[in-house]
C-alpha cells in the first residue's frame, strides 16, 4: 500500500489522521507544508479542496480526517476505527462529526490568535518537520503568513474570547461522552482521535493547560495522542480565561 499524507506541523486534525494511520499498521511518508501556503500546493497536486489533512493512498486523493477516516476502514478493516454495533457507530460517528465540524475551529482560531500576538513559539510546533527551509527563518519572516492565517481562521479577538467563554462546555461534552462509553475505549476508534487531535493542540498552550489536563478530555488526549509538538507560553489576556477557572468549568475533574 503506498500512502502519502500531507499535512501542517502542528496541524490537530493531521495528527489524528497519523495516528489513524499507525493504528492500523500502515507505513506511509509524511509530506510537510507551510500554513497558507499549503494550499495553492495542494490545488497544484490536484486535490479537490485545499485543507489538511489530504492523502495520496495507491494514486488515490483523499480528503479531510473524516474522509481518511472511512477509506482507513475500508481498505484496512482491522483494527476497526469504528465501533460494529450500530447504534454504537452512530453515536461515535456523531461524536466524530462535532470534533471535526465543532471543536476543531475555535482551539485552530485560539492558537492564530496567540501566534499573532507572539510568532516565536510557531518554532516549537515545526519539531521533526521538514519545511524546505530552515525553521527560524520561516518564524523570522513569518509576519504576513501569520496575519494570513489568523484572517482566514476568523481569529479575531471578539471570535477567540467567544471561544474561549465555550469551551468549558464543550470540554463537559467530551467528558460525557467519556462517561458513556462513546469514547475512550481500549483502542481509539475514529472519533477518539478526532477529538484527541484538538484537545492536544489546546493543550499546548499554557494558559489552557491548568484547566484542560486533569479532566477525562485531558486525559483522553494525551493517552490517543501522546505525542505532539509544540508549546505557547502564557499570552493571552487574563480577563477572557476566566470562564476557564470557575467552579464549573472543572466539574468533571
Amino acid at each position: 500500500m503506498d500512502a502519502r499524507l500531507y499535512v501542517i506541523p502542528g496541524s490537530h486534525p493531521s495528527a489524528a489522521t497519523q495516528r489513524m494511520l499507525e493504528a492500523k499498521g500502515i507505513a506511509y511518508k509524511r509530506v510537510d507544508l507551510m500554513p497558507v501556503i499549503s494550499k495553492p500546493a495542494l490545488r497544484a497536486l490536484r486535490f479537490p479542496g485545499n485543507t489538511v489533512p489530504a492523502m495520496k493512498l495507491d494514486g488515490r486523493r483523499i480528503q479531510g480526517s473524516r474522509a481518511i477516516a472511512a477509506e482507513l476502514d475500508r481498505v484496512a478493516p482491522e483494527p476497526p476505527l469504528y465501533p460494529a454495533d450500530a447504534t454504537a457507530r452512530a453515536a461515535a460517528e456523531q461524536a466524530e462529526r462535532w470534533g471535526d465540524l465543532d471543536l476543531q475551529a475555535p482551539v485552530r482560531r485560539i492558537v492564530w490568535n496567540a501566534f499573532r500576538r507572539d510568532r516565536a513559539p510557531m518554532a516549537s510546533f515545526a519539531h521533526g518537520a521538514r519545511l524546505g527551509i530552515p525553521t527560524g527563518l520561516a518564524v523570522k519572516t513569518g509576519g504576513p503568513l501569520v496575519a494570513a492565517a489568523a484572517r482566514i481562521n476568523k481569529a479575531s479577538d471578539e471570535n477567540v474570547r467567544a471561544d474561549l467563554a465555550a469551551l468549558p462546555g464543550m470540554l463537559q461534552r467530551i467528558d460525557d461522552w467519556i462517561a458513556d462509553g462513546v469514547l475512550g475505549g481500549e483502542s481509539p476508534n475514529a472519533a477518539d482521535l478526532q477529538i484527541a487531535g484538538s484537545i492536544r493542540l489546546a493543550l499546548t498552550l499554557d494558559d489552557l493547560r491548568p484547566a484542560i489536563e486533569p479532566r477525562p478530555a485531558g486525559k483522553l488526549a494525551t493517552r490517543f495522542i501522546p505525542d505532539f509538538p509544540g508549546r505557547i507560553p502564557p499570552i493571552l489576556p487574563a480577563a477572557w480565561l476566566e470562564p476557564l477557572r470557575s467552579p464549573a468549568a472543572s466539574s468533571s475533574s
